[in-house]
């Protein structure tokens, strides 16, 4: 068994050696020109996978997302978002930075909203207020947990989107693990989006990259984004070769990720010291400590025991399975679990 086990994220994942032999092979071109062959061959899998128009390569998640939100909003306008979501917490105040934009921040059950709850901030026109210009939503939520959209509600939210003339964005960092879990069609699904941001190096195990997929005049202007916030790759042929194999043989694998969560969790919850744990839906484990200042001791018990998690808040801990953990090394994780106290 290979110690140490690092379960901080879905991101710390090495490349397989099936995906090393890919990258290795892929044909490659200057990208800028459009003429990378491995990266336009990925670029059209992902738009046909979820029965999109086109898709662009870029080297983050941060970066679709970012270069979305300035193609869809002008300066001075406002994103409708969860306050938990990765486009406000984590990405550098790129929305104001990058898009001169505010946000208008809602509550929801573990980083999900609801369409009722997004309605009442859809702001009438009205000097005093921002103009609202885009909607977007986080699946799976990671501040939830890993939790995953109600596609009903998301019909019902996409439905508010379209009779107000919004576009609709999704951050689909880990969306093939809500598909696992949702049993919808890629294309049924991506068909209440506008744009959604896929990132390739989370959950499918590729080392780098992130798509972005919407339609041909979208992604057309999302291009030139890309080049002015530095994204425009040269021969990264060889990085989309791993993305593309990684969703050709990684997505349904993601069910043994699932199932390693699941295991964690209840071996968690029987715990002395832990509150609570968020449901495990998918492959994100987060618990609540009884005693809130313990939390960097638990932490560094675990390192002892060469086992990496990461802080998640006051109190909190998450742990993230993923392609590099094994069976064994879970069943060592549920060991040191029970001896911890």
């Amino acid at each position: 068994m290979k110690l140490p086990i690092d379960f901080r994220s879905d991101t710390v994942t090495q490349p397989t050696e099936a995906m090393r032999a890919a990258m290795f092979s892929a044909p490659v071109g200057d990208d800028v020109f459009a003429e990378d062959p491995t990266i336009n061959e990925l670029q059209q899998f992902a738009a046909d996978y979820f029965g999109m128009e086109a898709g662009l390569f870029c080297p983050s998640g941060t970066q679709t997302n970012q270069i979305a939100i300035n193609v869809h909003v002008k300066p001075g306008g406002e994103v409708i978002c969860h306050e938990e979501t990765h486009i406000y917490r984590y990405e550098g105040g790129g929305i104001a930075k990058n898009s001169g934009a505010s946000v208008r921040l809602l509550s929801g059950n573990r980083g999900r909203m609801k369409a009722d709850d997004i309605a009442q901030w859809i702001m009438p026109d009205d000097v005093h207020f921002p103009v609202t210009q885009l909607i977007s939503l986080e699946d799976t939520a990671n501040r939830g947990g890993g939790a995953v959209y109600d596609f009903e509600e998301i019909q019902r939210i996409s439905q508010l989107a379209k009779q107000h003339g919004l576009p609709l964005h999704l951050d689909g960092a880990r969306i093939f693990n809500a598909l696992r879990v949702n049993k919808v069609d890629p294309k049924t699904y991506a068909s209440q989006f506008d744009s959604i941001s896929v990132c390739l190096s989370k959950g499918l195990g590729a080392p780098v990259g992130s798509l972005l997929l919407g339609k041909k005049e979208f992604i057309h202007k999302a291009r030139r984004v890309r080049k002015v916030m530095g994204g425009g790759m040269r021969q990264a042929g060889f990085l989309a070769a791993a993305g593309l194999y990684a969703m050709k043989n990684h997505v349904e694998r993601l069910d043994e990720d699932h199932r390693h969560a699941l295991k964690l969790g209840e071996a968690l919850a029987t715990r002395s010291w832990v509150k609570a744990i968020m449901p495990v839906e998918t492959n994100v484990v987060v618990m609540e400590l009884v005693n809130a200042d313990q939390r960097d001791r638990i932490i560094a018990r675990f390192a002892e025991e060469q086992i990496k998690v990461t802080a998640f808040g006051h109190g909190m801990i998450r742990l993230v399975t993923h392609l590099d953990c094994s069976p064994e090394q879970i069943d060592y994780t549920i060991e040191i679990i029970n001896r911890l106290a």
